[in-house]
């Protein structure tokens, strides 16, 4: 497996892996991997000869007071699992050679796609996030990256990057990947104490709620979004941020789920934010 640490040095293995006639893909992430990213590269090796992962704790992302240095990272031991997994470079850049002196650029993706749900409770998030994509595919240059579903916002944010800035990438979003419990795999899931580790299943079981009563034919989203709340203030710890249904592809509130829809759901458990989603399709 190759160590790549400079754009210069992604762009270089994605065009010699392309000259050989293999296809590329890429799997973004900020590092400390599990379960969850490992689903990502397996279905990238699918699609592609030559996978790559990269490694980039993306300060843009990060509003004042959140956890940028508190972020769980083990370097060494991303660096062995990547291995074993098979991936053929891990892209590894430092600050700096993302976001170099003088970096004056950025990238937004405008409208309740990005302004609703996370958005509203991190400013400025999802244009940190669209900046740094845009960066990892313009350096990596992939015939495909991969995303997962429980951050259903940012694939639709970069769905819609990709369509708009014409980017010849396809993107591939691969489903949920959960703990026996339900719980969905998070590198932020470490900051949980026993306790709060105990009653985040909450999620899952309000999302399972709601989905419930969808399958009885309630098509409310009021009434769907009541149902998930309700059962999220059974959990003592539980504090809610969002509960909402919104367009599974422009991600608009929805007041009738007529059309595919997202439950999405966002929680803290002490300082911890957990989200979760579900699909509801009539």
């Amino acid at each position: 497996m190759e160590l790549l640490k400079t754009p210069a040095e992604a762009r270089a293995f994605s065009r010699a892996a392309k000259a050989r006639g293999e296809r590329v893909a890429l799997v973004p992430t900020m590092g400390y991997l599990h379960e969850g990213h490992f689903s990502l590269i397996r279905l990238a090796r699918q699609g592609a000869a030559a996978v790559m992962v990269s490694l980039f704790v993306n300060p843009a992302q990060f509003g004042p007071g959140e956890d940028l240095g508190r972020y769980p990272r083990d370097f060494e031991r991303d660096r062995v699992l990547c291995e074993r997994e098979g991936v053929k470079a891990l892209f590894a850049p430092d600050v700096l050679a993302v976001y170099p002196p003088g970096f004056s650029t950025s990238v937004e993706v405008a409208g309740p796609m990005s302004a609703g749900l996370c958005g509203a409770s991190r400013p400025g998030h999802f244009r940190g996030v669209a900046t740094v994509v845009t960066k990892l595919l313009c350096a990596c240059e992939p015939d495909l990256a991969v995303f997962g579903q429980k951050d259903a916002q940012q694939a639709a944010v970069i769905r819609r990057l990709v369509r708009d800035l014409d980017l010849p990438v396809e993107i591939v979003v691969a489903p949920i990947v959960r703990e026996a419990d339900g719980l969905a795999m998070s590198s932020r899931n470490v900051y949980l104490s026993p306790a709060e580790r105990a009653q985040a299943p909450a999620l899952k079981a309000a999302l399972d709620e709601a989905s419930a009563l969808f399958a009885r034919g309630e098509r409310r989203a009021k009434r769907l979004a009541e149902a998930a709340r309700a059962r999220l203030e059974m959990t003592p710890l539980a504090r809610i941020d969002y509960v909402e249904l919104v367009d599974a592809e422009n991600l608009a509130p929805v007041e009738i789920v007529d059309q595919p829809s997202l439950l999405a759901l966002a929680v803290f458990f002490g300082a911890t934010r957990l989200i979760d989603n579900a699909h509801l399709t009539p």
